[in-house]
């Protein structure tokens, strides 16, 4: 009887606990595991999802207005099925005959390795080290080959300089929309707790998804992917406006770091990119922007920050530090708030 009443008020901390527990093991997962390569990953799916319906459209509809509509449908639809088919895989674990602590373990490691799919921190560490390996080993074509894989610009003539450039302008940009939006719409989701943390989170990796495939002014994806590009957009703003203000802080500078993304980030055509990698090229003092081609054709991208520092393998080691920084900080101030609310009342 004894063992059972404690067996029963473990299970009872643990519900109290278990959001912010499948966010911390989420991030340990990431952190350690990242995205294996043999396991199918959401993104997989809802890349494969995108890749078929646009392929689809564009064979089909020609009519402007046609393929809006069409991609309006797409990103509603992916966007909706997304977060709902997390949550009612969560659901299934709620089985009454199961006793409370096996079924909030079973859905503690669903939620896990689902909300952990949607943080990039590992991928974004990976993919910088896979290019910056061949480069410091002087196998700059290797590098160049190994870049394009990540990037959209064209990359068989970049010097080591410019790789460099490439790598840190890719690990800041997408330190927002891969690391940190996906944590606040998980954060989001825990407050909102009938709905929790995974739903929100993979519904915002979707619109992440949709913008990434077909978020492109030029064609074939001008129309198709307008509000997939508007909606991350809005979907963005806010958590990249936190994320700047928290590499601000970490940087010990935070009114020089805001001045100079008030004047640089505000140039960049889009309206989240810029201001993150403006935030982490204030904070280390370097350079981004400038000179890229795509595809033959030269584009010139606002310059963000100042060239105080040559960009190096360290100052992009640090760049991902900051990353994981932020991403700590936001996730330890809301556990200690959320366990002052929960936990406080439970042992009172």
């Amino acid at each position: 009887m004894l063992i059972s009443t404690e067996l029963a008020s473990n299970a009872e901390l643990i519900v109290q606990l278990y959001p912010i527990l499948v966010i911390a093991i989420a991030a340990f997962l990431d952190y350690r595991i990242g995205d294996p390569k043999n396991w199918l990953h959401p993104v997989q799916v809802m890349g494969s999802v995108i890749g078929q319906y646009q392929r689809v459209v564009l064979t089909h509809l020609k009519n402007p207005l046609s393929q809006k509509i069409a991609g309006i449908i797409l990103a509603i639809g992916l966007i909706f099925c997304s977060g709902f088919t997390s949550w009612l895989a969560i659901k299934i674990f709620e089985v009454p005959q199961v006793p409370l602590i096996f079924r909030l373990i079973g859905q503690i490691t669903l939620e896990s390795f689902l909300l952990a799919s949607c943080f990039a921190g590992r991928s974004l560490r990976d993919a910088a080290v896979d290019v910056l390996s061949p480069v410091q080993q002087n196998n700059i074509i290797e590098a160049r080959q190994r870049l394009s894989y990540y990037v959209g610009r064209d990359t068989e003539n970049l010097s080591a300089s410019e790789i460099y450039r490439a790598v840190l302008e890719t690990v800041t940009e997408n330190a927002t929309d891969g690391v940190m939006a996906p944590l606040f719409y998980a954060l989001i989701g825990v407050i909102l707790i009938p709905i929790g943390s995974v739903p929100f989170a993979l519904a915002y990796k979707a619109a992440s998804t949709l913008d990434s495939m077909i978020g492109y002014r030029e064609l074939p994806y001008t129309h198709l992917g307008w509000f997939s590009a508007k909606l991350e957009d809005i979907l963005t703003w806010f958590p990249c406006r936190l994320t700047v203000i928290t590499i601000a802080m970490l940087s010990g500078k935070p009114r020089s770091v805001w001045q100079i993304c008030q004047r640089d980030a505000i140039d960049d055509p889009s309206p989240n990119a810029g201001w993150s990698e403006c935030a982490y090229a204030a904070t280390l003092g370097v350079q981004l922007g400038g000179r890229n081609q795509y595809r033959g054709v030269v584009k010139f991208k606002p310059r963000l920050g100042d060239s105080i520092n040559q960009i190096t393998p360290a100052i992009i080691d640090r760049a991902l530090r900051l990353t994981r920084w932020s991403f700590l900080i936001w996730l330890g101030l809301f556990s200690l708030g959320y366990g002052i609310i929960h936990l406080i009342p439970f042992w009172m």
